[in-house]
């Protein structure tokens, strides 16, 4: 007998297709209204680099008397550090002005794109930072510094 394969997938590449938004205010993280997201700031454009947005689980040994296997469970869930680089503009006209440090609100990632239907993560955040790129040959990018402040809500029915 033959294991059942899963679906084939449709595959794509982030660039022209994933969507990250600030969304200052949502009720329920959880899972926000179309109202709510539409009320955030689409920061996609402006987006050079992300790193983090992640969850990992700790495991934990749990050795016992009766065998010299150590079998482990999932202990603690923790996020990684979170950042996102975007441009900034000649006229100081730029996200520095929408996230300064200590403002606190959702980051909120469509992988495959703002559809309804689709999946969506919920990242409830708070800025820590805000470091500027010194270097003299690139774009000049700005890090929003996230410190991720709840577990966040993954795999979300987009509305």
């Amino acid at each position: 007998m033959v294991a059942t394969p899963i679906t084939a997938t449709s595959r794509y590449i982030p660039p022209g297709t994933t969507r990250y938004y600030w969304v200052p205010t949502i009720a329920t993280y959880t899972s926000p209204t179309r109202s709510e997201l539409n009320a955030g700031s689409d920061l996609t454009a402006e987006v050079s680099a992300v790193n983090g947005f992640a969850t990992n689980s700790d495991q934990q040994d749990t050795p016992d008397l009766g065998s010299r296997f150590t079998s482990k469970i999932p202990g603690r869930i923790t996020a990684d550090d979170s950042s996102i680089t975007l441009y900034l503009s000649s006229t100081s006209s730029d996200v520095r002005t929408l996230l300064p440090r200590d403002t606190a609100g959702y980051v909120v990632i469509f992988p495959e794109g703002d559809t309804t239907g689709l999946k969506m993560d919920v990242f409830p955040v708070k800025v820590t930072g805000q470091p500027k790129s010194r270097d003299i040959e690139n774009p000049s990018t700005i890090t929003i510094q996230f410190a991720v402040t709840k577990i966040p809500a993954e795999n979300v029915t987009v509305p």
